[in-house]
């Protein structure tokens, strides 16, 4: 009887839970969306994390070293980078949610194919295979949140689905990568298997109008409020030079495209930041557990532990992050969403400097936590931002372009510190050590570009709005 009563509680605090989460996001079909694309990127984010959670078991079966590892992770990233190309274009000219239900099925069937293999050999074709078809991610979630939510709130939605790419990110190093101690095999196994689910509910989501900038509105007026663009035809800000759209962008081949998007000041800010972030998060993500294990003294099945408390500070960041751009932009401050970006990450080079030198994890985790709130922060700003800059019929084209270059970092980063550890450093503890400190530079290099975007992103907001009308 007892046990019947604590199933009935548990249903009404799951069912107070739901509503709270619905109404949060605004409502039930705005809350539909926004779960679902945030789950497209926690199943591209849990699959990268896996494999460096999984670092010592693999190298133990297959008898490769951390250089090995890190070309698991370049090579996929890398692959994604070429293939977010294509994505990209098909994104600006067909129905979105149908290519995205049919790559995350190709997902789930790559990543049984990877439990599969005997070798590192096949291993490494496995996930060239995977590389292919996360690609379509990037540019298809940016179009459809530029499509589904209005301008005034993006940056908002985008913290709520970058808080799915974190959570899955903290279900690889916390969940897969404890299963991934007994059998690495089985770690890739659970991620595929709600793959196929998730892809089922993509299919059935409705396709947005292009250029509607605003399909599912928020449920309360007092959520929205000028747009960057609308702020600065009100400030009567002049356009960048050379950047004002003339032509139809739906004639524009992928190289017009890329050299237009290219043109545009801000944007190359904006890709050049994110792309630094990024190189040195795909770092953490695959060296991270075995960093905590051996700086700290974590046993390896419990090494991913700390870093769920690290990930429950990246989440914050990135719905506070969100919220806070979006509101200085409600209260008429265009440059709302690159100062947010630009403070957090400063914020966030300085607080990962103590970590690297401590030995106590109880020492180590506040300032790690800290240290992901802001970078993570600075992510849904910069997200919002690019979609204010670039006329709506070139944003899968524009976050394919992106995509390369950021992934081209995330591709580098692991082969990177793999082997900056293993031949500058020497390997093992000391190894890892010295190379996440060195590796904070880039890091710091996001910031300085983000600081230069202050003076570039008000007029190309105004090119923007120059070639929408």
């Amino acid at each position: 009887m007892a046990t019947a009563r604590d199933e009935g509680f548990a249903w009404k605090v799951a069912r107070a839970f739901a509503h709270l989460l619905t109404g949060a996001l605004g409502g039930p079909e705005r809350a539909r969306v926004i779960l679902l694309l945030a789950g497209v990127l926690a199943l591209s984010s849990a699959d990268a994390t896996t494999v460096g959670a999984a670092a010592a078991p693999l190298r133990s079966s297959l008898h490769i070293s951390n250089t090995d590892i890190g070309l698991l992770v370049s090579v996929t990233s890398l692959v994604a980078a070429v293939a977010s190309l294509p994505f990209g274009a098909l994104a600006d000219r067909v129905r979105r949610t149908r290519v995205l239900g049919a790559t995350i099925t190709l997902w789930a069937v790559a990543m049984i194919w990877s439990a599969t293999v005997s070798t590192f050999g096949e291993l490494l074709l496995s996930r060239v295979f995977l590389g292919a078809v996360t690609a379509s991610a990037g540019p298809l979630v940016a179009s459809l949140v530029g499509d589904f939510f209005p301008p005034g709130e993006r940056a908002r939605i985008y913290g709520y689905v970058l808080a799915g790419e974190l959570a899955g990110a903290g279900f690889g190093f916390g969940v897969t990568g404890g299963i991934a101690a007994l059998s690495w095999q089985a770690a890739f196994v659970v991620l595929a298997l709600p793959a196929f689910a998730l892809a089922w509910l993509v299919f059935r989501l409705p396709e947005p109008k292009r250029g509607a900038s605003g399909s599912l509105a928020a449920d309360s007026p007092q959520r929205e409020g000028p747009d960057a663009q609308e702020l600065a035809r009100r400030q009567r800000i002049d356009p960048s030079e050379g950047v004002v759209l003339e032509e139809d962008p739906r004639r524009m081949n992928l190289l017009g495209a890329t050299r237009y998007v290219l043109r545009i000041r801000t944007n190359v800010i904006l890709i050049l930041a994110s792309a630094c972030g990024y190189y040195f998060l795909a770092g953490v993500q695959t060296f991270g557990v075995e960093f905590m294990s051996r700086q700290y003294g974590i046993a390896q099945a419990l090494a991913g532990l700390p870093l769920l408390v690290v990930g429950a500070g990246a989440i914050v960041g990135v719905l506070a992050g969100g919220a806070v751009g979006d509101t200085l932009l409600r209260h008429g401050y265009l440059n709302s969403r690159i100062l947010v970006s630009a403070v957090a990450v400063t914020a966030a080079a300085i607080l990962f400097v103590p970590p690297v030198f401590t030995r106590s994890a109880l020492t180590a985790v506040p300032y790690l936590a800290a240290a992901a709130m802001f970078l993570s922060a600075q992510n849904p700003p910069i997200d919002a931002a690019r979609l204010d800059i670039v006329v709506p019929r070139l944003w899968g084209r524009a976050e394919a372009v992106r995509t390369v270059l950021r992934a081209a970092a995330q591709a580098l980063a692991p082969l990177i510190f793999g082997a900056v550890s293993d031949h500058v450093f020497g390997g093992g503890r000391g190894g890892l050590q010295w190379t996440f400190l060195v590796m904070l530079l880039p890091l710091a290099g996001s910031a300085v570009f983000l600081f230069r975007g202050l003076a570039t992103y008000p007029t190309d907001v105004a090119a923007a709005a120059a070639s929408k009308a």
